[in-house]
Order: C-alpha cells, then structure tokens, then sequence
C-alpha cells in the first residue's frame, strides 16, 4: 500500500472559517479530495461547478494532482467587481475634493484652485 500524503481543504466565509486536514493516496487530485472531506456537507453553499479552486493562494483546476502539504482552497464568488469598487471609490473623492479633479490623484497643495482665479 501506497504511504498516504498530508493535505489541508480550506474553506472561509466572513464570520466562519473551516480547515480541515486529511490524508489522501498519492496520485489524488483535487476534486477528488474535496469529495472525500466533509466540507460539502458542512457548506452545501459551495458548488463545485461555480466556486474556483486554488493551492495556497494560486488558482488551480480541479483535476490538478495534489503533493505532501498541499492546502486547497475554495474561493467564494465576488460579490462585487473590483474595478466597480475602485471607480466609484475615486469618483467619490473627487467629488469630496480628496482628489484632483483632472488626474483622479492627491490634490497638488501648491497649485491654485480653481476657486481662487
């Protein structure tokens, strides 16, 4: 019998984080894993066909080969596009006039605005 390898299945929502550490035969590949484990039960939120899956922070395929100490990672969907968040977040600075109206960064101290001339 093959000796079995270490892994990790990792899954966090906001206010709840579940690890759980399982031994698995060489050769196992991720979905695989995830079946074994008990985290489908425990979350039945996660769907396997929507959620991406990674290995220690770098997104990965579910029928990647897992190694010795590998922690798979199930990644919720974004709620929210991050571009979207940045630009409103800039849009609202300017208009607080935290921002330079022109080139969305610090305003300059120094230059005279717009107000004065």
């Amino acid at each position: 019998m093959a000796e079995l390898i270490n892994i990790e299945v990792a899954y966090a929502l906001p206010n709840k984080q579940t690890l759980l550490v399982l031994q698995v035969e060489p050769g196992t590949n991720i979905e695989q894993a995830i079946q074994r484990s008990t985290i489908l039960a425990d979350h039945p939120e996660i769907d396997l066909t929507e959620n991406k899956v990674g290995i220690w922070s770098r997104t990965a395929k579910l029928s990647d080969t897992l190694n010795e100490g590998d922690r798979i990672e199930i990644y919720r969907p974004l709620i929210a596009d991050p571009k979207e968040v940045r630009k409103r977040r800039a849009e609202k600075a300017k208009q607080e006039g935290r921002a330079d109206k022109i080139t969305g960064g610090r305003p300059n101290p120094r230059k005279k605005s717009e107000e004065n001339e």
